[in-house]
């Protein structure tokens, strides 16, 4: 057998990261669409049989305003596992529609958008496993904002509903739904975004408008029967007007507390536990690249004035010989 034949092919990547930097050398991030998306599942590892057992998004506009919501709960093909963490259980996805019937939806969702998870990751995994097979298209950008809030604050924890709290105040609602999750992940971005204490960009690839790769519409979705756990939430339910419309509602976004970073962490530093040793190891980090940049600033101000003084000296040396021929 040819061994190079029967190699597999590299799947390109579902997301392609993007960052939240303090410069303005990239995108205005109020002026982008993002959809927010947070999955429940039946396990942590996709690897180890774990399925979705609910998905939501949330599209917004960089300026808190909401575009448009979506849930459903989706059968996962096998039992349901993990209820005292989600309270979704066998009987309540019977019935609900699988990946292929939501790949459409969720494509029309997510086109032109910078896809968004707290924990981006743990989405993507999902997403790569059950949603690109069927159709969902892979390559969008991706926005993580555990990863920016890490970068950016120091707060004493990072998990949703702590930060939530810590930073306006509010224990979010819904919690381990996907909903609910989704709607305080779309809150802690424009809140981040509306507080920013100075120039922030998004650095990455821009959204563009996406197809899906499926060329059928599963009977679920053919028929309009998601299954939203929350009452008025789903396909033409709890729906907001499009945008550029006046009933799509801004997000009631409050001032943060003093909680920022004097110096911008690496956000690819600031990925897995996070621990005391991670954070010390991502302020060194940010500290040496702020060292280099003085020095670098430094040495060109030195050379441009350099520069200048050889070029006043020649002038003056030029006109004092001219006016003495």
């Amino acid at each position: 057998m040819n061994q190079r034949a029967a190699r597999p092919q590299a799947r390109p990547p579902v997301l392609h990261d993007g960052w939240l930097r303090r410069s303005s050398a990239g995108h205005h991030p109020r002026a982008l669409e993002y959809a927010v998306v947070d999955v429940e599942t039946t396990g942590l590892d996709v690897t180890a049989g774990a399925r979705v057992c609910e998905i939501a998004v949330v599209r917004l506009r960089g300026d808190g305003t909401v575009v448009e919501e979506f849930a459903t709960l989706v059968d996962p093909r096998a039992p349901v596992t993990g209820r005292e963490f989600h309270g979704i259980g066998d009987a309540d996805v019977r019935g609900a529609p699988r990946p292929e019937d939501l790949v459409g939806e969720l494509t029309r969702l997510m086109s032109g958008a910078v896809i968004v998870g707290h924990n981006l990751a743990f989405e993507e995994q999902f997403l790569a496993a059950e949603f690109v097979p069927v159709g969902l298209p892979p390559g969008m950008p991706g926005l993580c904002t555990l990863r920016a809030l890490r970068a950016h604050l120091d707060l004493p924890r990072y998990s949703l509903p702590r930060a939530s709290y810590a930073l306006s105040g509010r224990w979010p609602s819904g919690q381990h739904t996907a909903l609910g999750d989704a709607r305080a992940t779309a809150h802690l971005l424009a809140e981040l975004l509306y507080n920013a204490p100075g120039p922030l960009s998004y650095v990455g690839a821009l959204p563009g408008r996406r197809r899906s790769g499926s060329d059928t519409v599963g009977p679920a979705a053919a028929a309009g029967r998601y299954k939203p756990r929350l009452a008025g939430v789903g396909h033409g339910l709890g729906q907001y007007a499009g945008p550029g419309t006046e009933q799509s509602p801004r997000l009631d976004l409050r001032r943060w507390p003093a909680w920022w970073r004097p110096l911008e962490l690496a956000p690819q530093d600031c990925g897995g536990r996070f621990g005391s040793s991670e954070r010390a190891r991502a302020l060194a980090g940010a500290q040496a690249r702020s060292r280099r940049h003085v020095a670098l600033t430094t040495a060109v101000g030195w050379a441009v004035g350099a520069a200048s003084i050889g070029t006043l000296v020649l002038g003056t040396w030029t006109a004092t010989r001219g006016a003495g021929r």
